[in-house]
């Protein structure tokens, strides 16, 4: 850790990186960008994030978000509350996209300071014509320090637009509007370099830090005449909890169901939509299959939540001994949390 120097008195503000396209340029013709611009790096031409600032930045690691894993995320929280007390006022995450929505919604439910933890990345390398790390990064700076962010917990700030960790996805690969909050909307905008929050800030649900971390949650995807062979294998493979990405509101094939059912008695399983907008549902459909029918057999619906959030849920839940509040936890993340 390096030592804090604030001789001026100045707010704090620390700012880590991670890697990702923010941090990536071509090395070589036609080798692909590739992570290699450290955090101090990333400071250089944004003059305006020194004005009145003591700016603190570490590169905690150079990967693609690919490449992150729930043991660095905890080192990165950990790293995030030792900033908090040495008196950062706001701080920063930068890292790639690909997992931008996972690791926001992860660090969102371990975040207990009310100070802002903000997430930002980029969709273009720095040496793009277009890139718009810079930005981001300025605009997740300045909403970090924004007192209005105070009590949020987590935040991504993409392409102008504030997110929660809940409701943000990814929905485009390449283009600079690849985030946005399905039915939810942004919870705030940067407007003329000043923050706008659309709606007031709510509860929020704060987990205790995980005690085990070698627990697995497997993620399947309901597809078009899928096989059962891994669904088979689940409870032999010694998963925790199975998460099912299901069609539509909720829906699997009439081959999963018994097996479903057979896993349901053994570990935990929740049924999320695979359609990236809109939640399951709960007394609509009624054929073999369909979500009555699924949590007739003991199969736990996830409204708003996506797969991807319910099967970090999960695995943050069995770590923190909270296994058995499962239930309680879906009903307030993926639909109570939906209402507010």
């Amino acid at each position: 850790m390096a030592q804090r120097l604030n001789h001026n008195s100045l707010p704090i503000l620390s700012i880590g990186a991670l890697g990702g396209t923010v941090s990536m340029r071509t090395t070589q013709p036609g080798s692909g960008a590739q992570p290699v611009i450290t955090g101090e790096a990333l400071l250089d031409g944004i003059s305006q994030l020194h004005e009145g600032l003591d700016v603190h930045i570490e590169t905690l690691c150079l990967v693609p978000s690919a490449s992150l894993d729930f043991n660095l995320l905890l080192e990165v929280l950990i790293w995030a509350q030792e900033q908090v007390k040495l008196g950062a006022l706001g701080i920063v995450i930068t890292q790639g996209t690909d997992t931008l929505e996972e690791t926001a919604f992860f660090l969102d439910l371990l975040w207990d300071a009310d100070v802002p933890l903000v997430l930002t990345g980029a969709m273009h390398p720095s040496d793009h014509p277009g890139a718009d790390g810079p930005a981001n990064l300025l605009d997740a700076s300045r909403v970090a320090l924004d007192t209005q962010s105070r009590k949020r917990g987590v935040l991504v700030v993409m392409n102008g637009q504030i997110h929660q960790p809940l409701h943000v996805r990814k929905c485009s690969s390449i283009t600079l509007d690849a985030f946005n909050s399905p039915f939810f909307g942004p919870a705030g905008l940067m407007l003329e370099n000043r923050v706008l929050y659309l709606r007031k800030a709510c509860a929020r649900t704060v987990l205790p830090m995980p005690r085990s971390i070698h627990h697995k949650v497997a993620l399947l995807p309901a597809t078009l005449s899928a096989d059962t062979v891994l669904l088979e294998h689940v409870l032999a493979l010694g998963y925790d909890a199975l998460v099912v990405s299901a069609f539509g509101a909720g829906h699997v094939s009439v081959e999963w169901v018994d097996l479903i059912e057979q896993v349901t008695t053994e570990i935990p399983v929740l049924v999320a939509s695979r359609t990236g907008s809109g939640p399951t549902a709960e007394a609509s459909y009624g054929f073999i299959g369909s979500e009555m029918d699924l949590i007739d057999r003991g199969a736990l619906m996830c409204g708003f939540l996506c797969p991807y959030k319910a099967r970090i849920l999960i695995w943050l839940l069995i770590g923190c001994g909270h296994a058995r509040d499962i239930a309680k936890y879906v009903q307030r993340l993926g639909f109570k949390a939906a209402e507010a």
